[in-house]
């Protein structure tokens, strides 16, 4: 199924950032089971590459036009990207009032299946992805970087993680550079449970990097009106917005350099 697909990627057309389906195995790893085969979207820059590539992790609505919208940013800056719907084919639409119907946990296993599905591309630098993902999606972007789910023998180089829900008790074993971008009034993901986990101690210290909006909320990134969603104020903001973008570019730049 890997190499069908390779072969009908590279016959689809490129360099205009739409969205491509594919299809790929979600994969056990460590003590997460795989979950059902994936569904998801692909974009990709003009050229035949090989570019670096990175995985983008939706938030607890699923894909969106916040997913679009970031797609298309990563691939601007000169990635491939993948997009995984990680609820729909486990039945869901979204499950923000139901966090744990599909943990941060369960996602791992798809990412280690786009991990997997990226390194099969011809026109991805193998083993040299990134993930990136927001609120529920940010929340698996911190646990995937976890020594024992071994994403950096699957070729993880970097993880950027908006808003994620922080686990002093889960979190301290990451042994994959990763990026935490939260604001000091999100009152849905608080910033106050990173700060916990910093306090807690990592495994490799040097890995993490950790950025407080003293003004934000939840969803700061995405520029919408502000707004209510399930008792939690979400709402962008103008000055930690930019500021995180220029990071998260920095950040997948010192990581995941091109190569000629």
């Amino acid at each position: 199924m890997q190499r069908f697909l390779a072969i009908l990627l590279l016959l689809l057309p490129v360099g205009n950032a739409a969205a491509q389906p594919v299809h790929f195995p979600s994969v056990a790893v460590a003590n997460v089971p795989a979950g059902p085969e994936i569904t998801g979207r692909l974009y990709r820059p003009s050229g035949a590459g090989p570019f670096p590539a990175i995985v983008l992790a939706h938030t607890c609505g699923g894909v969106s036009e916040q997913t679009e919208m970031w797609a298309k940013r990563l691939v601007g800056w000169g990635y491939v990207v993948v997009a995984p719907d990680s609820f729909g084919p486990r039945g869901e639409k979204n499950v923000c009032s139901k966090g744990n119907v599909v943990s941060g946990n369960m996602r791992v296993a798809d990412v280690a299946g786009a991990l997997d599905f990226l390194n099969a591309q011809p026109f991805v630098q193998r083993g040299n992805i990134g993930l990136i993902g927001h609120s529920h999606g940010g929340w698996t972007a911190v646990r995937a970087v976890q020594k024992s789910y071994g994403l950096a023998q699957r070729g993880l180089k970097a993880s950027v993680a908006y808003y994620p829900s922080c686990s002093a008790a889960f979190d301290t074993h990451v042994d994959v550079p990763v990026l935490i971008l939260i604001g000091d009034q999100d009152d849905w993901t608080p910033a106050g449970n990173c700060r916990k986990l910093q306090a807690a101690g990592f495994d490799r210290p040097e890995l993490v990097e950790a950025t407080y909006y003293p003004n934000a909320r939840h969803s700061f990134d995405h520029n919408v009106p502000d707004r209510t969603a399930f008792g939690h104020k979400l709402g962008y903001d103008p000055a930690a917005a930019p500021d995180a973008e220029a990071r998260t570019k920095a950040f997948f730049a010192r990581y995941l350099a091109s190569r000629p």
